[in-house]
Formats: C-alpha cells, structure tokens, sequence
C-alpha cells in the first residue's frame, strides 16, 4: 500500500480537525487548510500494518506500554540524536501538552512564575496561565533572518525570580535548530539560578538540511538532572490522533513526582493503537522520516521559489526543522486582520495566524507545506490571489 507524497488523500469526512473544523476555527468552510500542525501524508506503511494487525484481535480490553515499548523509545533516540538514556527514565502519556501541564501541576505551585520564549506554540500560553501560574515573557530577537534568545533578557528576569522555563525545541514556529552553544549558555543560566527546565521537543525528528538537534538534556549532568524532556511520534510520523507521548526524566525524585502525579488524576497506560503505533514507527520508520523530510525540503524549495514572485516584501524565515514555515507579512503594512479576511474570503486559504503565537508573531502567518506539491502549488496560488486583493484595497 505504498503511497507516493504527491498523492492526494481525501481527509474531509474522516472528522479532521485540519480539514472537517474550518468552519469552527475559520469561520469558513470552502478554505484550502494549510494551518495545524499535520501531515496530508500516509503514515509510514509499517505503523498502519501494525495498527491493522492488532486491529484483527477482536478483544481490546487493557493493555500496557510494556519495558518493549520502553526500549523502542531508547533505540531510536540512540541512533537518531545520540543520546543514551535508560530505559526507566521513559514514562508515557496521552501527548506533549498534556506532559507540559502534568510537569506545570507537579513542578510548580499557584502564582510562581513560568518563563517562555516568544513567539511560541500557543498551548504554552495556556498550560501556565490556566494553571494559574505567572506567565513571563522573554521576546526572540530576530537576527540574520531567524531567531535568536535574548540572553541578556532571559537573566534580568531569572534574577526576579523564575520556577520553571518551557523551552521549545526545535523551536515553533519559527523552525529554529538551537545550536550547542546556545543550549550551553542557557542550561548554565538555569544551573546560576536554580530553574527548572521543561524541553518540548516534539519536533526534532524532523531535522531539514542536515541540522543536528542536541537535546538540553544532554549539555551537561547538571541539565540532565534539570530537564523533563518531552518527545511524541506524533509530528515526526504524522501519528498524532493516536494520542502518544513520552516524557523522558533523568533525575529519580523529579520522576517520581511526576509519575505520582500522573497516578493522581488516574493516568496509567496507554491505548491499544497508541503503543502500536510508537513501538512501530520507532522501530520501522527511520525509512520513511528520511525520504518524508527529503520531500519537505522540496516544498520548502518551492516556498522560497514562489513567494518572492508574490511580493517581495513578504520574507521568509527559513525552517531548519519542521514542515512549518514563518512568514513575515509586515512589510505589506497590512494589518493582520485584514490580510487574514483577504486569505480567507478571497484566496480561500487557512493559514495559522501569527497572533495565536502572541504578541511578537502579530504580523506573521505560519504555514505547513507537510503536503502533497499540487496542494502547497494550489495554496500559493491562494495566497498570491489574497494579497494581490489585499495590496490594491490599500
């Protein structure tokens, strides 16, 4: 059942939040959705033969991630990053965000402060805020056209007092691979002043044009004993409706605290498809990432190639990982708003506004080329028709 990426599959009807929910987030249903984060590809053939194997068993009563499940999780972050962990340093849950707010219950209290780094994946936002926790701000700097930590920022306000930072890795949505010694100088301030690390990267699998990703976890012991690291399958095989995550925590006391947590509000397995579906693609899918990314940097190719023609004022920030792009619109001096009614109403195309991003991303839109060529081609052309309109309203 070998699919090419060029090929089409029909997603309407299969109760698609990317495509079925338009209507709900867009206010529009007859739009070309290019905006949350999955892929219009088939999952790796592997995976959807496991899910369908076990699918055959006609009894699926409880099951468990088993120390094989475990171990999938081991291997693959060995042989893809690097990176030797032990096999009881894994623990699972239903995805990332669900992670993120079970280390924000655990780790902090009401009213202590949670830095993150701006513009950033919006559930960030909610699992401080909605926890009610203080939600602090360190804005990217923009630097040779991509993101950059503002460390002299991020001190001033550890000095003031900081619990917890969560800390996107690869960074979304800007695609930024942090480099070495970035990490090092970041994990060294979080070491200065006593701040605990929360590392989502769920993203780093998908590595464009040979970047290497380096957990934080693995700058030095004092980060690893800092850091809950927290990976998926999800992105990286485009498996996220299986609900499957790991969290991956070194240090024995903040493992347990965490895993009590968990037992607290009546967490403690995986579902069937789920572990199929991580033991699988961590097992099978090295293959299948590997021509999936050949095929992004396609798109990305195309991205870089068209948009220009569109309006040379839009920039692009190149992604050194994932399949989500960073648009810079502001050079159009068209409000985002407005650029939004022009990309919905008169190109008919969903991309994801830059304000869900906050602040810092006002002005931008992020858009995900994890799709066939005919269908990015068509969104370009989508986009070139809304800003066409939107310039000449001026």
């Amino acid at each position: 059942m070998t699919r090419s990426f060029n090929d089409f599959i029909e997603r309407k009807g299969t109760k698609s939040l990317k495509w079925d929910e338009t209507k709900k987030v867009f206010g529009k249903s007859d739009v070309l959705p290019l905006w949350v984060a999955d892929m219009d590809f088939s999952a790796p053939d592997e995976v959807v033969q496991a899910i369908q194997a076990r699918s055959k068993h006609p009894i699926f009563g409880y099951t468990i991630a088993s120390d094989e499940t475990k171990q999938a999780v081991v291997n693959w972050l060995q042989s893809r990053h690097n990176w030797s962990i032990k096999n009881e340093w894994v623990t699972f849950t239903s995805g990332v965000v669900p992670a993120l707010a079970a280390c924000v219950q655990t780790f902090t209290n009401e009213n202590d402060s949670i830095l993150i780094f701006t513009p950033v994946y919006h559930p960030f936002f909610q699992v401080i805020q909605k926890n009610n926790r203080k939600l602090i701000t360190s804005s990217l700097l923009i630097e040779n056209n991509h993101y950059e930590i503002d460390f002299n920022d991020v001190e001033q306000k550890f000095a003031n007092g900081i619990k917890a930072i969560i800390f996107c890795s690869p960074h979304n949505p800007g695609g930024r691979v942090w480099t070495k010694s970035e990490l090092q100088t970041l994990a060294a301030l979080c070491k200065k002043y006593n701040v605990l690390i929360i590392s989502d990267d769920i993203h780093s699998d998908l590595l464009l044009n040979n970047h290497k990703h380096i957990p934080i976890s693995h700058i030095s012991e004092d980060s690893l004993q800092r850091t809950i690291t927290c990976i998926a399958p999800s992105k990286t095989f485009n498996l996220a409706g299986l609900q499957a995550s790991a969290t991956i925590i070194a240090n024995k006391d903040l493992r347990k605290a965490y895993e009590d947590h968990l037992h607290k509000q009546g967490h403690f397995t995986l579902n069937t498809f789920a572990i199929e579906g991580i033991e699988a693609s961590y097992r099978y899918g090295a293959k299948w990432l590997n021509e999936v990314i050949a095929y992004i940097e396609e798109n990305v190719q195309l991205v870089q190639q068209v948009l220009p023609t569109i309006d040379p004022r839009i920039r692009i920030m190149k992604p050194e990982a994932t399949y989500l792009i960073w648009l810079d619109f502001r050079g159009l001096g068209i409000e985002e708003k407005t650029l939004q009614y022009h990309l919905l109403t008169d190109g008919k195309v969903a991309l994801e506004p830059g304000s869900r991003f906050g602040e810092d991303g006002s002005g931008f839109f992020r858009l995900n080329v994890a799709c066939p060529r005919s269908t990015l081609t068509e969104g370009l052309e989508r986009i070139k028709l809304a800003v066409e309109v939107a310039v000449k309203n001026l």
